[in-house]
């Protein structure tokens, strides 16, 4: 990790720099504080945020209940300016390390059906479309494509994304623990990097 950037586990200290990121990324339908922060002191939740020069650019949430062999991503998002560079990918894998290590055999996120960079990046870990939500996101009625991940066949392939994302030097975004180097609504502020995710 560079000295600039770091991936750490998310806390209820960090509520104003997430709402602020949440509220830019979704403003017709934006999770509020209250929300969020239930969702940040759960349980059941596991949350990251990534930092840049000790500024909150992104964060991204997992629902997955200890003992349970399903899960939820419920968010990833990236400020606007920070895009394009990994990060979304990187977060998902972190997601997705964390689910793993706490026995999750199947992962389910739901994506606006009018975002198809968030889609491509979920089909390419290896999610796939198990059915839709008509008018779920609300005020402007789009559709929820829900997909699914057979997490155990995902943390099994040789030379997947997430052996790509170290090679790349993301490695440390990637690795599962609470240090490392938000109902499931995937509004998905570019989970590929180009915007913000669900």
């Amino acid at each position: 990790m560079s000295a600039l950037t770091g991936t750490r586990a998310a806390t209820v200290a960090d509520l104003d720099a997430i709402m602020a990121l949440e509220r830019a990324s979704f403003p017709a339908d934006a999770w509020s504080a209250a929300m969020m922060r239930e969702e940040l002191a759960s349980p059941h939740g596991w949350y990251v945020v990534v930092e840049e020069v000790g500024r909150v650019i992104g964060y991204a949430g997992l629902r997955a209940p200890r003992g349970a062999t399903d899960a939820d991503i419920q968010t990833i998002t990236i400020a606007s300016g920070a895009r394009g560079r990994g990060r979304g990918r990187a977060l998902l894998i972190t997601l997705l390390d964390e689910a793993a290590g706490r026995g999750v055999r199947n992962v389910f996120l739901e994506v606006r059906a009018d975002n198809p960079v968030a889609q491509k990046l979920y089909a390419s870990e290896g999610f796939t479309e198990v059915g839709r939500r008509p008018r779920y996101y609300q005020p402007d009625g789009v559709d929820a494509m829900v997909m699914k991940l057979d997490l155990p066949g995902w943390a099994a392939r040789p030379g997947g994304a997430r052996d790509q994302a170290i090679s790349r030097g993301h490695g440390d975004a990637a690795a599962p623990g609470p240090v490392l180097a938000g109902t499931p609504v995937l509004r998905n502020a570019d989970a590929a990097d180009a915007g913000a995710c669900t």
